[in-house]
């Protein structure tokens, strides 16, 4: 006996009187059958349309019925999360492609434009495509990416897709159809070659695109193996997923549900810790009922579920969105793990949020939540040299500063170790900050540049 509920026997599905749910997207090319476009304008459709042809729209039937209030539009935040919107590309990249659009430009014609759009968006930050591969010998790891020494990303590619899209997402390059900017592997055993290798590796986190749109044969091709006792200091497996909030029937009512759990059991059963990376962005997304469903069958299973997403203009810029986000989650047995700095990618001038404000939120958020809420770390910058959190701003010897950490660091020893910049107001990222106190240079600088002169993953071991 499964120690989750099958509801294939019985049980909600979420559409009562309506039989199991089918998912159904709708891409760019579809946003003319999705009949809640109705009420906006055509000249807000068309828009649209227009920055949906550079950066990547998908969304189905469960997102536009559940998540998205419908009488708020355009200002609700989970249509903003999902749907493209005119401030998400630069003036000039708008309006050329909206002229191409008006003129009917040949697709080929179009598509090269929308390219070299794309190579101006930073589709591949924090040295993805340089520094992160990892190598093996004189081969590189193909579909993978070793940034810190204990954790090995690795992007299967039959998980390169999502139930539906964010628009903020720093991961945009994955999914609009350019071989050049995609990162995947259909080989999982030279995953295990890599793995048997590099025993210090105590953590897979298997990504995308989001993993939980694969079949489950295709997820036990990838994890079973790494059950057996050679791979026993691979310690953890974590999945990095939205499908909690996308399509949470992926857990309960899909035709291979009850297989994907008992997977996940066996996992556990291994001796394995099972993280779900889960991303949320609001706590509306907690609130359907096939949602909490989804997260209870996971739970059973003996995984562990923990959130994280990055702060977002348009979405989750209050405290107060926070604060209630995190208290539902510790209710729900969820983990807090991460409040993110919107990356330096994709449409992030739309998103991005000031350094300053962005810890004052946080700060905030904290003091709504007790302190078992009080696990999430931030705010905190997956930037080239590591994951930078902003601790706060104070004053020392009379100069007004950020005070910084490492939380990871491409050299473990720079993990934990506190430095300080010139406060900024207006500052977003790492690399629009100086060093305080009349330094040069922040101490890993030196360092970090050594490793960006040389041509392969300089990880230590």
């Amino acid at each position: 006996m499964h120690i989750f509920r099958d509801l294939k026997s019985g049980g909600d599905s979420g559409y009562p009187g309506h039989g199991e749910p089918r998912f159904h997207a709708y891409t760019e090319r579809q946003f003319d059958q999705i009949p809640h476009l109705e009420r906006l304008s055509a000249e807000q459709r068309f828009a649209m349309h227009v920055v949906a042809r550079v950066l990547p729209f998908r969304v189905n039937d469960y997102v536009l019925e559940h998540l998205i209030d419908w009488d708020n539009v355009p200002d609700d935040p989970m249509f903003q999360l999902v749907f493209p919107q005119p401030g998400m590309i630069a003036p000039a990249h708008y309006d050329r492609v909206a002229g191409m659009v008006n003129s009917g430009a040949d697709k080929r014609t179009l598509k090269a434009a929308v390219h070299a759009i794309h190579l101006e968006l930073n589709p591949h930050p924090a040295e993805q495509r340089t520094l992160n591969v990892p190598y093996f010998g004189d081969h590189s790891l193909e579909g993978a990416q070793h940034k810190y020494r204990e954790t090995l990303l690795f992007f299967p590619g039959a998980g390169q897709t999502c139930h539906a899209y964010c628009s903020f997402c720093f991961r945009w390059a994955q999914f609009v159809q350019d071989k050049e900017l995609r990162i995947s592997s259909r080989e999982a055993s030279q995953l295990q070659t890599y793995l048997k290798a590099h025993r210090h590796v105590t953590d897979l986190l298997i990504t995308g695109g989001d993993p939980m749109v694969m079949k489950t044969h295709h997820l036990v091709e990838n994890i079973e193996p790494l059950l057996q006792p050679e791979f026993d200091h691979v310690q953890t497996i974590r999945i990095g997923t939205k499908a909690l909030s996308y399509w949470p029937y992926r857990f309960t009512t899909d035709a291979d549900a009850d297989d994907l759990l008992r997977l996940f059991e066996r996992v556990v059963k291994a001796g394995k810790h099972l993280a779900f990376m889960a991303h949320y962005n609001h706590w509306r997304e907690l609130e359907p009922a096939p949602a909490r469903e989804a997260i209870r069958r996971v739970q059973d299973t003996g995984a562990v579920i923990r959130m994280q997403g990055p702060l977002l203009a348009h979405i989750n810029d209050d405290p107060a969105v926070w604060g209630r986000m995190w208290r539902e989650q510790v209710k729900l047995g969820i983990v807090p793990y991460y409040m993110f700095v919107e990356r330096d990618t994709g449409a992030r001038r739309y998103f991005e949020v000031p350094l300053v404000r962005a810890w004052e939120i946080y700060r905030d958020a904290m003091q709504q939540v007790s302190g078992l809420g009080r696990t999430a770390r931030g705010p905190s910058m997956s930037a080239g040299p590591g994951k930078v959190e902003v601790q706060g701003v104070t004053e020392i010897q009379g100069e007004k500063v950020f005070v910084l950490r490492f939380i990871q660091g491409r050299d473990p020893d720079w993990v934990e170790r506190p430095f300080f910049a010139k406060f900024d107001p207006a500052a977003t990222w790492l690399d629009e900050l100086q060093p305080a106190f009349g330094e040069s240079h922040f101490f890993f600088e030196r360092e970090y540049e050594g490793m960006r002169g040389g041509t392969v993953n300089t990880l230590v071991e």
